[in-house]
């Protein structure tokens, strides 16, 4: 009798412990050959606040980028080429923070950040504080290329990317009539963000992660974000993940959000989705840390997780998942 009870004792605690380890297991992962995600910044966006033809005009362009890193990524391209020139497109579209659509600061001008990382290596590159370069996602990988630097700003940063051969233009190739009349409004009232950002995996595994923006409208005194700050709004390395990040990147700065993601991936063995939801939501949460971001893993998985009421965000996988979409309830 006493042999018997001893065996179900064994037998229940074996069963407790399987159970509890099920409970644990990280949700099912799967694995594709090539993944990307991008962003065009994140927010207090309703949907009663837009037209049908606005969300049409946000989705057309998201669609059109997410087609130039499928294009490449499809083809065997590297991660690093889809998400220059995916944010190069974004940059260019003046419906978005950054490039042609950056906003203004206080005086009037455009000043513009990037970043841009490689997961192979961790090779990075970030320009802050221009306002006479074209593509700064460019420049910020000419930098990461052809210097030993890591960041270069303002009028350093120009003068590199100019003999590098990255285009200069005026700074009123930047002026958009929208931008400028939200600075009007934010002198008045409040201040707006936004950034745009893509992640990428490609067909040999590699990680690459590039982010630019405008900033904050009406900031001032040289104010820096997140974006070119690697490990906080931009981050990529292959043993786990690669993030880009758009908000509030005042708090994207103190909790290095990006490389927070990838540190409970590889000190903690959490999933992608486990990892930035921990931080998305409920570290930022906690501190009123406005924003989201968008990552992938190095099985391909893609994870876009936000705790505002909207981002802009697009994806795509090799098995054929594909997505657009603005607001929360998408």
């Amino acid at each position: 009798m006493k042999n018997i009870l001893q065996l179900f004792i064994l037998f229940s605690a074996l069963l407790f412990s399987s159970c509890q380890k099920d409970k644990n297991k990280p949700p099912v992962e799967k694995v594709n050959d090539w993944a990307i995600a991008l962003h065009g910044g994140a927010g207090a966006m309703q949907p009663e606040n837009y037209t049908e033809e606005q969300i049409q005009e946000f989705k057309t362009e998201l669609g059109k980028a997410l087609a130039i890193g499928e294009n490449i990524l499809k083809n065997g391209g590297s991660s690093l080429d889809a998400v220059e020139k995916v944010v190069n497109h974004l940059e260019d579209c003046p419906l978005f923070n950054a490039g042609k659509g950056a906003v203004f600061t206080n005086d009037g001008k455009n000043e513009l950040d990037a970043a841009i990382m490689s997961g192979i290596d961790l090779q990075a590159g970030a320009v802050a504080g221009v306002g006479d370069i074209k593509n700064p996602i460019s420049a910020a990988r000419k930098v990461m290329e052809a210097s030993p630097h890591v960041m270069m700003i303002g009028k350093g940063a120009s003068l590199f990317a100019e003999k590098n051969g990255i285009a200069i233009v005026d700074s009123s190739y930047f002026y958009t009539e929208k931008r400028f009349q939200s600075l009007q409004k934010a002198l008045e009232r409040d201040k707006k963000m936004g950034t745009v950002g893509c992640v990428a995996k490609d067909k040999k595994g590699n990680l690459a992660a590039a982010t630019s923006t405008g900033g904050m409208t009406n900031k001032r005194y040289g104010r820096v974000g997140d974006v070119p700050i690697i490990g906080a709004g931009t981050y990529a390395n292959n043993k786990t993940c690669a993030v880009s990040a758009t908000g509030h990147g005042e708090y994207f700065i103190r909790y290095t959000v990006a490389h927070d993601i990838s540190a409970l991936m590889g000190y903690k063995g959490l999933s992608l989705e486990e990892a930035a939801d921990e931080v998305v939501q409920k570290k930022l949460v906690e501190v009123n840390g406005e924003g989201g971001i968008i990552s992938v893993d190095k099985k391909g998985n893609v994870h876009l997780s936000f705790n505002s009421s909207g981002m802009f965000r697009a994806f795509s996988t090799s098995n054929g998942e594909r997505g657009i979409a603005i607001f929360k309830e998408d």
